[in-house]
């Protein structure tokens, strides 16, 4: 097993777009490939709404979430870019979130962590990479909420990037406050909640985070997945069960509802004009979530708006939500072919 190239990027006094000051911004990265092609090969790659940044690097014993498609000779490939993954600003695996210590408190934010949007993210992501000397981006690359980001990359700086690839995902965000409510409740009934002050006491909240990813992994198609690899329905329950319980211990709720509630307000398509490079939108057949109806629809919307280069591929697999990163090989080739056609430094127009 590979060591994780985990980092940890800090600036001070971040003001979010609402007016709102973060004293210390911290954002936790991941990196692979030379640095010395991060002028003008970066690529940065966004996880999803309850992932973290380890994207790749960790082998058969602490394997990436697109370990397969990240390294030397794969689809995007180390040898020619330089890869940043970032954790995204409120989450909970090492950038400033709701679980960070509140300067003015000494405790954490917990419910009180200030309002923000995907542009917020986006911008704690622009520092990350002005640090790194990522002036021009071979691509943004998004998976799932990392694919809201991305859209959101394409539409508030177009001139940045030379490609486009949002997975999973959609150019709008996912139902409204009601989903958001119905989440807050499974935490609320939980004993020691304390109206989400809840750190640092024995308390119940982590069996309701259990419960909440159980349910999550289940949607998502992992129970399948486990099936498929041998195990029978009981082994597959337990197995699912503790996937969940080891993330339970890495996570925060505060997290989870605020996330969500971005993800409610989120829609690119009233900027979707400003899309200037070429895009590759993935979506698989099983996807409950993001499903293939929404596939050549939105081709056609980004088409007709803006005016460039946009393509569906449709990702064949029984594996829901999970299927780019269970099925990796069933679309490196259409991933590899669009980044050697449009995001490649050769690739560049003079």
């Amino acid at each position: 097993m590979q060591k994780r190239n985990m980092h940890i990027f800090r600036a001070g006094n971040f003001t979010l777009q609402n007016g709102a000051i973060l004293p210390n911004l911290e954002v936790a990265y991941e990196t692979y490939g030379s640095a010395a092609n991060a002028k003008e090969s970066t690529i940065l790659l966004l996880h999803g709404y309850t992932s973290n940044p380890h994207a790749a690097g960790g082998g058969d014993l602490d394997p990436g979430w697109w370990e397969n498609l990240i390294g030397p000779g794969r689809a995007i490939d180390t040898d020619r870019y330089y890869v940043v993954s970032p954790n995204i600003l409120g989450s909970a695996y090492g950038t400033t979130g709701p679980g960070s210590k509140n300067p003015d408190t000494d405790k954490p934010y917990g419910p009180d962590f200030p309002e923000f949007t995907t542009r917020d993210m986006i911008e704690a992501n622009r520092l990350l990479l002005d640090h790194l000397g990522a002036n021009e981006l071979a691509a943004v690359v998004g998976y799932s909420y990392g694919g809201y980001l991305t859209f959101q990359w394409g539409v508030t700086y177009p001139d940045r990037m030379r490609a486009l690839v949002p997975v999973a995902t959609g150019i709008t965000g996912r139902g409204d406050e009601s989903v958001v409510r119905e989440l807050k409740a499974q935490f609320e009934t939980a004993t020691g909640w304390n109206a989400g002050h809840y750190y640092g006491k024995e308390n119940g909240v982590r069996d309701a985070l259990i419960q909440f990813r159980c349910n999550l992994l289940r949607n998502y198609g992992v129970l399948t997945e486990l099936k498929d690899r041998g195990l029978d329905d009981t082994q597959a329950k337990h197995a699912l069960h503790q996937q969940a319980a080891n993330w339970a211990d890495g996570f925060d709720a505060n997290s989870l509802i605020t996330l969500r509630r971005r993800a409610t307000r989120f829609d690119a398509r009233p900027e979707a004009e400003r899309i200037s490079v070429p895009l590759l939108y993935i979506l698989a057949t099983t996807d409950n979530l993001f499903g293939p109806e929404l596939g050549e629809k939105t081709v056609d919307y980004i088409r007709n708006a803006a005016g460039v280069d946009a393509r569906y591929f449709e990702l064949e697999s029984p594996y829901g939500h999970r299927a780019p990163s269970v099925d990796w090989a069933k679309w490196e080739e259409a991933l590899r072919s669009f980044l050697d056609a449009f995001a490649a430094p050769e690739a560049k127009t003079v």
